[in-house]
C-alpha cells in the first residue's frame, strides 16, 4: 500500500510538474510576443491625447453639421472600439464628421488605475475632445455599457449634447446584474496574465485589423480599468437615477433577439421611458441580436441620418 501511494504521489508531481512547466512556457512566449507586438500598436491611425498624464486614442472622420461621437461596449467583447465602429464609421462620415473615442482600459488607450464610475469616465471623455479641439455639440452614440456615460453626459452637459442615439445601449435596468461580476472577469485576466490566452486564440484572419486586436487581447483584456469599471455600474446608475432623466432629443435602437420574452418587454420599457422622458425622442426595434451595428448597419446609417436632418 505504501509502495502504491508512493507511486501516486510520483505521478502527481510529474503532472503538477509538467502544468508549472507548461505555464512558465507560456508565460515567457506571450511576453515574448508582446514585445514583437509592441510596432503594431505604436503605429495609431488617430491621434494619442494626454489626459490627466496619462494617453488615451481617439480616431476622426469626415466632415459635416454634426458631430457623432462612437462610445463602446464593453472591453471583454469590444477590445477595439476602433476596429469595431470603422465599418461603421466610414458609412457615417460620408456625412459627418465621426469621432470614435477609446476610453482609458480600451483599444490602445491607457490602462489606468483609480475609480471607474462613469462621471469620471464623462469628465475623461471629455478633455480628449478638448485637447483635440472638437467642439460640441455632439452626437452621443454609445453602444452597450456606454448608454450610462452618455446619460450621465446629457445630464450633466446638456448644451453639449445635440442628440443621444443609442445602440441596443445599456440603461440603470442593468443595476445589480450578476452577469457583469468581477469573477470571471478576473479569472480572464488570469487566463491573459499566464499566457494562456494567447495559446487558446489567434486573429480572425491576417489583416492589420485583426492582428491588433487580437494583439490588445494578449496584453490587455480585461485589465484593471475594465474591472474597475464594472464594479462602478451600480454606482454610476445611482448617480443617473439621483437626477431627472434627459430631455436630449433621442433615438434608440433596441435589438428584440434576447433571451426571453420578458427580458424583450423589460428592455422595450426601460428604453421608451428615455424615449418619453425626451423633446424629441423615437424608438427603433431591430430584429436582430445586441451587436446592431453590425447585424443592422444600413439601416441603422440611414434611420441617423433621417434623424438629424429632421432635428430641430
Amino acid at each position: 500500500m505504501r509502495i502504491f501511494l508512493k507511486g501516486v504521489r510520483n505521478i502527481f508531481l510529474v503532472f503538477l510538474a509538467c502544468i508549472i512547466l507548461f505555464v512558465s512556457g507560456a508565460f515567457v512566449y506571450n511576453r515574448i510576443k508582446i514585445s514583437q507586438e509592441k510596432p503594431l500598436l505604436e503605429n495609431v491611425p488617430g491621434q494619442m491625447v494626454e489626459v490627466n498624464g496619462h494617453k488615451m486614442h481617439v480616431y476622426t472622420e469626415g466632415e459635416g453639421e454634426h458631430t457623432i461621437v462612437l462610445m463602446s461596449g464593453w472591453s471583454v467583447t469590444s477590445p477595439s472600439p476602433y476596429v469595431n465602429f470603422l465599418p461603421l464609421c466610414k458609412d457615417l462620415a460620408k456625412d459627418n464628421r465621426v469621432v470614435i473615442i477609446e476610453r482609458f482600459g480600451y483599444g490602445l488607450s491607457d490602462v489606468v488605475g483609480g475609480k471607474r464610475t462613469f462621471d469620471k469616465v464623462v469628465e475623461d471623455d471629455r478633455e480628449a475632445l478638448k485637447q483635440l479641439g472638437i467642439e460640441g455639440p455632439y452626437v452621443l452614440c454609445p453602444h452597450s455599457i456606454a448608454g450610462l456615460e452618455s446619460l450621465i453626459w446629457a445630464q450633466n452637459y446638456p448644451e453639449e449634447v445635440e442628440a443621444l442615439i443609442g445602440m441596443d445601449m445599456s440603461d440603470t435596468s442593468i443595476k445589480g446584474d450578476k452577469e457583469m461580476g468581477t469573477p470571471v472577469l478576473k479569472f480572464i485576466a488570469a487566463i491573459r496574465a499566464t499566457g494562456l490566452y494567447r495559446l487558446l486564440s489567434s486573429p480572425e484572419d491576417d489583416t492589420v485589423e485583426s492582428r491588433m486586436v487580437h494583439a490588445i487581447q494578449c496584453k490587455n483584456m480585461a485589465n484593471k480599468t475594465v474591472i474597475n469599471e464594472i464594479k462602478a455600474i451600480d454606482e454610476s446608475c445611482d448617480i443617473i437615477n439621483s437626477k431627472p432623466l434627459p430631455t436630449t432629443p433621442t433615438l434608440q435602437f433596441v435589438a428584440m433577439q434576447r433571451r426571453s420574452e420578458e427580458e424583450v418587454q423589460a428592455w422595450k420599457a426601460s428604453h421608451q421611458e428615455i424615449v418619453d422622458a425626451s423633446s424629441n425622442g423615437k424608438m427603433v426595434e431591430l430584429d436582430c441580436q445586441h451587436y446592431v451595428y453590425r447585424f443592422e448597419q444600413e439601416r441603422i446609417v440611414q434611420e441617423i441620418g433621417e434623424y438629424l436632418k429632421n432635428l430641430k
